[in-house]
């Protein structure tokens, strides 16, 4: 996790809800793989966003990313579009649950939420972002922005590929040292 990832900025608003993200109509489909195609369907602006996100871009926020509902499609269809992490200032407790238990990271980033307002971070800006350390560079504007880094445990949970995963290796490894 060391390395740096490159992409795109989708920026948002603060109090994007999980309606926004992934709407309820589709929450029949229990596919993760197929749920990208709806991500931010019903966010103004952002419409075709499921159609020209590129494995890499990353989504950008404000506060309170993720409120509303408890959705883990919200999550799924991100993560499954190639989104390699969320960059908000917040989100809600129950969406960074639902991120860490999925194997999805989450950068808190101070001061975000005014850089979008003030335009220091806008739409298809190219950034560079370092997990290990939380920075992250807009190539496009210059500007820097430091996140808190994902700590050991949310990277460890992440290279087994979810929660789930994480505490069976960690059953196992118990089973063979005992």
């Amino acid at each position: 996790m060391g390395e740096t990832l490159k992409g795109r900025a989708w920026v948002f608003s603060d109090d994007v809800d999980t309606d926004l993200i992934y709407h309820n109509k589709y929450l029949a489909e229990t596919d993760p793989r197929k749920m990208p195609q709806y991500s931010f369907e019903y966010y103004p602006g952002k419409e075709n966003f499921a159609k020209e996100i590129k494995p890499g871009d990353f989504v950008v926020a404000g506060k309170n990313f993720g409120c509303g509902s408890s959705r883990e499609h919200a999550v799924y269809c991100l993560k499954e579009a190639g989104v390699p992490v969320i960059l908000a200032e917040t989100c809600s407790r129950i969406y960074y649950r639902n991120a860490v238990n999925n194997g999805y990271p989450v950068l808190f980033v101070k001061g975000l939420s005014d850089a979008i307002k003030a335009g220091k971070i806008k739409d298809g800006d190219s950034l560079e972002v370092e997990l290990a350390n939380g920075s992250i560079k807009d190539v496009t504007s210059g500007e820097t922005f430091r996140g808190d880094a994902v700590s050991d445990l949310e990277r460890d949970i992440m290279a087994a590929g979810g929660l789930i995963p994480y505490l069976k290796s960690k059953k196992k490894a118990g089973e063979r040292d005992g």
